[in-house]
């Protein structure tokens, strides 16, 4: 059996808590829904900050809502290596001793003292996806994608599941490079 999954490019990105919305852009503030994304719920905001560190900074980094508990960035190595730092390949929520930043915003600075990751490539999959695939014991695949530049198959994809996902293949950009990924396109589930 082949099971297809579409795959979707996370670029670098911000995850924002209530607090820190608040220090960057003032008390109160909401954020504005630019774009609905695949995930229910989830929407890239208008509003973008910088992130700094020692090295160097990387202006517009989109904000993508809603607010939640805990500030977590999300980035590449290739942005890790110009930032000249070494976060933690983790999956999200995951933000024990990573790696920090200053945030800047038009109102305010914040200190972040940890919460940049560079994220675990992962299947957002329901239980029904799991179910219908007879993936419920597993929490590793392997995913082959072909474009008309290479073939890739990417190794330990991580099932993130939860009952109001959509299922996708979520890899950063630098993956994303690697397999030549441009437009819509699907990969290959591949069970070991």
């Amino acid at each position: 059996m082949i099971i297809e999954i579409p795959v979707e490019i996370s670029a670098r990105h911000i995850h924002l808590s209530r607090e820190h919305l608040d220090a960057l852009f003032g008390a109160g503030y909401e954020l504005n829904n630019l774009k609905e994304l695949s995930q229910k719920g989830q929407f890239a905001t208008s509003e973008t900050i910088i992130i700094q560190t020692e090295k160097d900074k990387i202006e517009k980094v989109r904000i993508l809502g809603p607010v939640r508990k805990q500030t977590q960035v999300e980035i590449s190595k290739t942005d890790a290596k110009k930032l000249g730092i070494n976060p933690p390949i983790r999956h999200s929520g995951d933000l024990s001793s990573s790696a920090g930043c200053i945030l800047i915003g038009p109102k305010g600075t914040v200190l972040l003292k940890e919460g940049i990751i560079i994220a675990w490539r992962h299947i957002h999959a329901t239980p029904k996806y799991m179910q219908d695939y007879n993936l419920d014991s597993r929490k590793f695949v392997s995913v082959k994608i072909s474009t008309p530049s290479r073939t890739i198959t990417f190794h330990q994809v991580y099932l993130h599941v939860d009952p109001s996902f959509t299922p996708v293949l979520c890899l950063d950009t630098d993956e994303a490079n690697a397999a030549g990924i441009e437009g819509l396109i699907s990969g290959e589930v591949i069970l070991d």
